[in-house]
C-alpha cells in the first residue's frame, strides 16, 4: 500500500451494481482523502444511494472493488462497520419512543452501561439543541428535529467516517442551515463526511470536492471552482421586472447567446452560461426591443446548476428513473 493510498478514506475502482435490468451504478471510481466533506451530486435515480450502500457494506457490489478506511468492504465488512456511521434519507428511529429513549437504546446497543448511556444521550440532546424535546415522542418532532435526532443517533460513538445520504431533503431553509452547521462541526471534530445531495447550493456550501454523478457514472470531479471553470468563462444572471415575462426573456437570451437557460427557484430569475461576455449587451438590448424589462443583471462565475446542465444536458432537478430499487434493496 502506497502512502497516498493510506491517506485515502475511500478508494473505489469500477463499482457496479444492478437491480434486474437497471444498472444503478456503472463503473464508479472514487479516491476520497480523509478529512473534510466530499460531495456526490446528482438527481434522484443517479445511483448516489446505491454507491453509499455499497461503501457502507449494506450491498455487495456486482463488480469492482472498494476500500473504506483501509478495509475491503466485502472481505472486511465488520472492520468497516466498526468505524463508520450512516444516516440515510429516512429516519431510522422508533417514533413511538422519545428522543431520549431512542438515544439511550442506541447507546446500550453500543455497549454503554445504564448510567453512561443516559449521560451520553443527554450530551447529544444538548449538542443538537433538542434538550427541551427530550421526553417527547419522535413522531411529534418537526422534519428538522427528526433529521437532527437521526444524525445524533449516528454519533453515539463518534465515527471516523460518516455517510450522509441527502440529509436535508424536504427540510425548510432554517432546518437545512442547522444541518449544515452540524456537518461543519463534525468535520471540525475530525470526522470525514461523504455527502450525497441533489441540491446544488448544498454541495457548493459544504463540499471540498464534488463528484458529479449521472446515470450511475461519475462524469466529472473536482472542487466547486474547478467544475465551474471547466464549462465556460462565466454566466449572466438576470432578474425580470415581471415574472410572467421570464419565459419570453429566457427564449430571447437563449437565441442570442446560444446557451440553455437555467430557471431559478425564484420565479423572476434565470441564468445562462456565457462564453463571450461581450455578447451580453446585445442580447439584453434585444430583450428591451421586444418590450420586456430586466430589473437587474450581473456577470459572474457559472453556478453548479450551469455546470450540471453543461455536463449532462439536463438540469439536476429533472425527473429521473425511480430510485425504489436502490432504497429497498
Amino acid at each position: 500500500m502506497t502512502k497516498e493510498t493510506a491517506e485515502l478514506a475511500i478508494e473505489a475502482h469500477g463499482l457496479v451494481k444492478s437491480f434486474g435490468d437497471n444498472r444503478a451504478v456503472d463503473g464508479v471510481d472514487l479516491a476520497i482523502r480523509a478529512g473534510g466533506v466530499y460531495g456526490v451530486l446528482g438527481p434522484n435515480g443517479a445511483g448516489k444511494t446505491t454507491v453509499i450502500r455499497m461503501l457502507a457494506t449494506l450491498l455487495v457490489p456486482d463488480g469492482g472493488s472498494a476500500r473504506v478506511l483501509g478495509h475491503d468492504v466485502v472481505r472486511e465488512a465488520a472492520e468497516v462497520r466498526a468505524r463508520v456511521a450512516l444516516t440515510g434519507q429516512f429516519a431510522s428511529l422508533d417514533e413511538d419512543l422519545s428522543g431520549l429513549e431512542n438515544l439511550v437504546l442506541l447507546a446500550r446497543l453500543y455497549g454503554y452501561g445504564r448510567r453512561a448511556a443516559r449521560v451520553r444521550a443527554r450530551e447529544l440532546l444538548e449538542a443538537f439543541d433538542l434538550a427541551e424535546a427530550a421526553d417527547r415522542q419522535v413522531k411529534t418532532y418537526s422534519g428538522g428535529m427528526r433529521r437532527r435526532i437521526d444524525i445524533a443517533g449516528s454519533l453515539v460513538v463518534r465515527p471516523d467516517l460518516m455517510f450522509l445520504d441527502e440529509p436535508t431533503t424536504g427540510l425548510d431553509p432554517r432546518s437545512r442551515n442547522q444541518v449544515w452547521e452540524i456537518v461543519r462541526a463534525l468535520v471540525g471534530a475530525g470526522t470525514t463526511i461523504l455527502l450525497t445531495t441533489q441540491y446544488l447550493d448544498e454541495a457548493d456550501q459544504l463540499a471540498d470536492r464534488i463528484a458529479v454523478v449521472d446515470h450511475g457514472r461519475v462524469i466529472a470531479e473536482g472542487t466547486s471552482g474547478e467544475l465551474k471553470a471547466s464549462v465556460g468563462s462565466g454566466a449572466v444572471k438576470v432578474r425580470v421586472a415581471d415574472p410572467s415575462d421570464r419565459e419570453a426573456v429566457a427564449h430571447l437570451l437563449a437565441e442570442s447567446l446560444g446557451a440553455v437557460p437555467v430557471l431559478d427557484a425564484d420565479p423572476a430569475s434565470l441564468s445562462l452560461r456565457v462564453d463571450d461576455p461581450a455578447q451580453v449587451a446585445g442580447a439584453l438590448a434585444r430583450v428591451g426591443e421586444a418590450g420586456l424589462r430586466v430589473s437587474e443583471y450581473s456577470l459572474g462565475q457559472p453556478s453548479l446548476d450551469e455546470v450540471f446542465l453543461a455536463l449532462t444536458g439536463h438540469p439536476v432537478t429533472d425527473a429521473a428513473p425511480d430510485e425504489t430499487e436502490e432504497v429497498r434493496a
